[in-house]
């Protein structure tokens, strides 16, 4: 389909022809929530890939060489008749760390009781540094943070670990971080529409869609997937 990244249609190849895409993951031990980011943005974790590749009895080295060279995979779970041959490379060279920034719960945005999570997050407080995904390699903006508020459950759980990138194009759908212009305050959210004057976004715990004017707005990042 048009709108699954390249990265999981070549991961099709080595998919179990005796399993759904779904039951290969669960096999593999990869959440829903990633299994569907992966489908979705791309920028998958070499330990998800890992985990799948083992699972379908190949390994990262097999799909390496496959993203390199073009090439159908040797393995016997490969599906038949999938070819891309815009497949890009995927080397092992070593890449730049990731930061990880310093994020808090910073309370509720505008009001009290208003259910809708407000995020200190602070970019020069690196508390860690993490192993770059491949699909960042070109963007070195790109930082990690910590999910710390239920805002976004289920889609992203309290303590997990997302990658963001400030260079990728945000569009409609999209999960974002979006800064304040004053101070290091944030608000996590789907974007439902942006305007000129305003950008509206929705959390899904407590479900609230709300508008935010582009005057209150330093920058909206794109979250392009979980971390594991």
């Amino acid at each position: 389909m048009a709108d699954e990244a390249q990265i999981y249609r070549e991961l099709m190849r080595f998919k179990p022809d005796n399993l759904t895409p779904n039951g290969w993951a669960i096999r593999a031990g990869v959440s829903r929530t990633v299994w569907a980011d992966m489908r979705r943005h791309g920028n998958p974790s070499r330990r998800t890939l890992e985990k799948l590749l083992i699972a379908a009895g190949s390994s990262l080295a097999e799909f390496e060489a496959l993203r390199v060279e073009g090439d159908r995979p040797a393995s016997k779970n490969a599906i038949k008749g999938v070819e891309d041959t815009r497949a890009s490379a995927w080397t092992s060279a070593h890449l730049p760390f990731l930061p990880l920034v310093g994020t808090d719960l910073a309370g509720e945005w505008q009001a009290p009781g208003s259910g809708i999570a407000l995020v200190d997050v602070r970019p020069g407080e690196i508390l860690e540094r993490l192993p770059r995904p491949v699909s960042l390699a070109g963007d070195p903006q790109a930082y990690a943070m910590t999910i710390v508020a239920k805002s976004m459950w289920p889609r992203f759980r309290p303590g997990r670990r997302v990658a963001i990138s400030p260079r990728a194009s945000v569009a409609i759908g999209d999960d974002v971080l979006l800064s304040l212009a004053s101070g290091s305050l944030a608000v996590i959210g789907e974007l439902v529409e942006r305007a000129n004057h305003c950008a509206e976004l929705r959390q899904f715990n407590p479900d609230r869609t709300f508008s935010i004017d582009s005057a209150e707005i330093r920058s909206i990042h794109k979250i392009v997937g979980d971390l594991i």
